[in-house]
């Protein structure tokens, strides 16, 4: 049986349907989401990676397909910035209270603006952290955007 997290709370408080899905997390793996997508046997454009960024100074989150690269120009443009960077793992975690590796959108320590990827809402549904390593959330692209209430943006480079 999965673990309650906060993200599953949260979700589960808003009344958003969702399935829990685990796998052996690899802390030495260099690219998480893509080794997520393989353990779980999902295509990488599905499963979700959460990125914090820091816009013109200030933490945001950007959630983008685990096989996209992030563009720092897209991603200033959602957030009506300027300028926008990845920010250092350590910060990351103060902002969001999870272990990177397991940062999930849902359930943050400090509430930030989000933007999620345009090209997820063709999916019927897409799977993301669930704020545990090992542990991740598979629900509807738009019911995803209501519960953060995050804008829809092009990210990818």
């Amino acid at each position: 049986m999965a673990q309650k997290t906060r993200a599953t709370v949260v979700l589960s408080q808003a009344g958003v349907p969702f399935t829990t899905v685990r796998y052996a997390y690899e802390a030495d793996s260099h690219h998480i989401g893509l080794h997520a997508a393989a353990a779980i046997g999902e295509d990488a454009s599905r499963v979700l990676k959460t990125l914090m960024v820091s816009v013109d100074g200030k933490p945001a989150c950007a959630v983008v397909p685990s096989d996209g690269e992030l563009s720092m120009k897209r991603v200033a443009a959602a957030f009506g910035g300027k300028s926008a960077k990845m920010l250092p793992p350590a910060e990351a975690e103060r902002v969001t209270g999870y272990h990177v590796g397991g940062i999930s959108p849902f359930g943050m320590r400090k509430k930030v603006p989000t933007a999620m990827e345009e090209a997820v809402f063709t999916e019927a549904s897409v799977v993301t952290n669930a704020g545990q390593r090992g542990e991740m959330v598979r629900l509807a692209p738009e019911d995803a955007l209501r519960v953060l209430g995050a804008v829809r943006a092009p990210l990818l480079a």
